[in-house]
């Protein structure tokens, strides 16, 4: 940046020497210094910011790029079988038209027979005797006739 030589800092520091005198000059340097290094650090920072946002900008531009090819894959996509589901309307809609009918046939027949309260009579049990052998408890410590396993021994 600056060509300075060894000679150009020397005739500076002679010069330093014989304005500031050898009391001032020790502090003058110092401050000097600290003022270099922050000049340093204040570029390097620069520069280092700088070149994060270059890149951060070259992988927008990357993703931009992907995502657009990728977008357009998706869209070419979904219109294939968007197509590919039109095709097929023309079978599906007669049989949901089938299905619907058969559901409003096997509705009105449950309303048809159906009781007083609203429940179909195919619904309520035909025996009274099974209804109390499903209210009874079952047993499960007794053994059943069809084990026939003569070493099960349940106490």
């Amino acid at each position: 940046m600056f060509d300075i030589g060894f000679l150009e800092l020397l005739i500076c520091g002679i010069i330093a020497l014989l304005v500031l005198g050898p009391e001032r000059l020790p502090s003058a340097a110092r401050a000097a210094g600290r003022w270099i290094g922050s000049a340093r650090r204040m570029t390097s920072q620069f520069t280092s910011e700088l070149d994060r946002e270059l890149k951060a900008e070259d992988l927008r531009q990357e993703l931009r790029k992907v995502g657009d090819v990728g977008l357009d894959d998706v869209q070419k996509t979904v219109r294939d079988a968007l197509d590919e589901a039109k095709k097929y309307e023309n079978i599906v809609k007669p049989v949901q038209q089938r299905l619907n009918q058969a559901n409003h046939g096997v509705t009105s027949a449950l309303s048809e027979l159906g009781n007083k309260d609203g429940t179909p009579t195919l619904a309520k049990p035909a025996d009274r005797s099974l209804e109390k052998t499903l209210e009874s408890p079952i047993n499960l410590n007794k053994s059943s006739p069809s084990s026939g396993d003569a070493s099960d021994t349940r106490s």
